[in-house]
């Protein structure tokens, strides 16, 4: 009598501990729009998700920028990746003065990694850069949770001094 090979299924784990293409994250509704939210742990220092988009020269990015094209991410002294493809799941990671993540090349593509454990729920957010915040950001106003919080205690001050006079 021989015995049956039992075969057992076992998938492939990512190092947050999900099953192989179970994302970590989803798309959804965050204060300044779309934004990208934890849908389980992220350990610190783990990969998030890549930025996805064509190569281009930095002629054809500042004819894209010039155009509105706001998702160009510089990769080296010579490319860019147009993330505007609404495929490239990085791009709906939103800009933060405190981020919970950080961009990083790696082999000329560009990556979104954890700097400190991100929990469910939680909006993944990276610093874009004083370029991008100067030329984008600062016109309107950041919009991230502590510049809020700023503004909101600077905005309490003056009414609770007049409140007491």
């Amino acid at each position: 009598m021989g015995k049956e090979a039992r075969k057992v299924s076992r998938k492939p784990r990512t190092p947050n501990g999900k099953p192989r293409g179970e994302k970590p994250y989803r798309v959804g509704r965050s204060h300044t729009g779309l934004g990208l939210f934890a849908t389980a742990p992220i350990a610190k220092a783990a990969f998030i998700v890549a930025y996805r988009g064509r190569r281009v020269s930095h002629a054809q990015a500042e004819r894209l920028e010039a155009r509105g094209n706001r998702y160009i991410f510089e990769i080296n002294a010579r490319w860019s990746l147009d993330g505007s493809s609404r495929r490239n799941i990085a791009r709906y990671a939103n800009h933060s003065c405190r981020p919970n993540a950080e961009s990083d090349v790696v082999m000329g593509n560009m990556i979104l990694r954890a700097i400190k454990a991100i929990k469910p729920g939680d909006e993944i957010t990276y610093d874009y850069g004083e370029e991008y915040v100067a030329l984008f950001i600062a016109p309107v106003g950041c919009k991230c949770v502590k510049c809020l919080e700023k503004r909101r205690k600077s905005r309490r001050a003056p009414r609770a001094v007049r409140a007491k006079g």
